[in-house]
């Protein structure tokens, strides 16, 4: 195996990671809502995710597991994506904020301010805060 392929597995392993936790949140109130469908289906083209490998995320998101980014640039553009899917539907039950709390955790922020960086991330998915906003919000907020 060369190192391009190795680098290219790895990439798709934590993009397949990444998906599949989204998937979890989005299944968190055990429907799709059409919206989060659609954010969805957007976001396996965005991930490089195969219609196979879709099919089978949505059969057993589970399977993969969360694999923490190391740079904190890209765990907050996860956090990005993971804040627009509780938020695509409108109905965030407290089930969806405890599970987004928890991929917070498995995705690297600590627990002393992860429940102020979950706030702050709704209410920039809220207000529909575009990444480069959300991510000055969100160091902002992990600073406090």
């Amino acid at each position: 195996m060369s190192f391009s392929d190795l680098f290219d597995s790895e990439f798709k392993q934590r993009n397949k990671g990444h998906f599949s936790s989204i998937v979890r949140l989005a299944l968190a109130d055990g429907v799709f809502a059409p919206e989060e469908r659609a954010f969805l289906d957007k976001l396996a083209i965005r991930l490089e995710i195969s219609a196979a490998e879709y099919e089978e995320i949505l059969e057993n998101p589970k399977k993969y597991p969360i694999n923490p980014p190391y740079l904190n640039s890209q765990r907050i553009e996860r956090l990005y994506d993971l804040a627009r899917i509780v938020n695509v539907d409108h109905h965030l039950g407290d089930n969806q904020e405890v599970m987004l709390q928890k991929l917070c955790l498995g995705i690297g922020f600590t627990p002393e301010n992860v429940a102020a960086i979950v706030k702050k991330a709704l209410e920039l998915a809220d207000e529909k805060a575009d990444l480069d906003l959300f991510v000055s919000e969100i160091e902002k907020t992990e600073k406090l």
